[in-house]
């Protein structure tokens, strides 16, 4: 099969993204922009996407037809809703799909308590993938959405800005840098997923769009203790 590359990197790629949010919708705009073939759902069906589809000339479907075949899952929904996905959804993604996770955990805001993070401790994206029995890369969770159409620059521009991303799967993580880098932002490793706290809501890192060095200041200075704000 040929695959047109571009030194940008993979172009081309079918991209599935699971929730049709604000960042979501933001990111089916960049996504589709610089040639990607996107496929978004969301838990109302593909009916309610078509003007997000015209738009954008994405493809609205089903999770699970978002979901086959695709290099790229994005799943942007509250994290209550997770467990509520199709078992074994990723099962037909690509055999190296890299899964990101944008999630964050609002207890008193949206999502209700959830034990497995506020009384075993989990990061909140550990607790995604055991949900779905996938690893994930976390990002874009302390990204304002219009911040992914607005401070998009091209490589090497000075007010370009970096976001932090945490998992354990390197070349799942490469995949999604490279992704990063083609609708306009840098990357900093936040580390593995134990250690993706650092950029959970109530971090130095959580809404912050800066470049490198003060993304990675600010995930240096991140206490690993929930604020009241933050818990149930």
């Amino acid at each position: 099969m040929h695959m047109h590359i571009t030194p940008k990197g993979r172009h081309d790629m079918k991209i599935g993204i699971i929730g049709a949010g604000n960042i979501g919708g933001n990111l089916t705009r960049r996504l589709t922009a610089v040639g990607h073939d996107v496929h978004v759902a969301n838990s109302r069906g593909p009916q309610t996407l078509s003007a997000l589809a015209q738009e954008t000339g994405a493809t609205a479907a089903t999770a699970e037809d978002a979901v086959r075949g695709a290099q790229v899952v994005v799943v942007t929904v509250p994290l209550k809703a997770v467990p509520a996905l199709p078992a074994g959804l990723l099962d037909t993604a690509a055999d190296d799909v890299a899964v990101i996770d944008t999630g964050n955990y609002y207890p008193q805001q949206r999502d209700g308590k959830i034990a497995g993070i506020e009384d075993d401790g989990l990061t909140e994206s550990r607790w995604t993938e055991r949900q779905l029995g996938h690893q994930v890369v976390k990002a874009f969770n302390g990204t304002y959405a219009q911040d992914i159409i607005d401070k998009a620059r091209p490589s090497g521009d000075p007010q370009r800005v970096a976001l932090p991303i945490a998992g354990d799967d390197a070349a799942a993580k490469q995949a999604v840098t490279a992704l990063l880098d083609e609708i306009g932002s840098d990357t900093v490793d936040a580390g593995g997923q134990d250690e993706s706290w650092r950029q959970q809501p109530g971090t130095p890192v959580y809404g912050l769009a800066a470049d490198a060095a003060a993304v990675r200041k600010a995930l240096d200075a991140a206490s690993p203790e929930r604020t009241a704000e933050w818990r149930a």
